[in-house]
């Protein structure tokens, strides 16, 4: 079965379409290093939780929106292989493609698809 890397970010609203940029660019190397799909998605309905939240896990200000986005590979063998081949790649250094959101504040992990319906 695929494997998938998840990931939640806080972005300044004033940088929509500068993050959509950022993330045009990056699936293309994603998926040179082989990753099967990438997908962003923009905060249209994140509420505020009073436990936990979207928003609270990446410490959302009033001025940010919660981007959640995920990257589909074949295997955790070609993710791990592509993975590090995609941080070696030159077109995604701070300098080429900075991140136009707070890096530290980025959610992100590996899971294993058990159910694909």
């Amino acid at each position: 079965m695929n494997y998938v890397d998840g990931f939640v970010a806080a972005v300044p609203t004033r940088n929509k379409e500068i993050y959509i940029h950022h993330a045009r660019a990056a699936a293309e190397v994603f998926r040179e290093h082989g990753a099967l799909r990438l997908v962003e998605c923009w905060g249209d309905d994140v509420p505020q939780g009073e436990l936990t939240s979207f928003p609270m896990a990446v410490k959302c200000r009033e001025d940010e929106t919660v981007v959640f986005s995920w990257i589909i590979w074949p295997s955790r063998e070609v993710r791990d292989q592509g993975m590090a081949r995609v941080m070696e790649d030159p077109r995604l250094s701070p300098e080429v493609n900075p991140m136009p959101f707070d890096g530290k504040r980025l959610i992100y992990g590996g899971f294993a698809m058990v159910v694909d319906e």
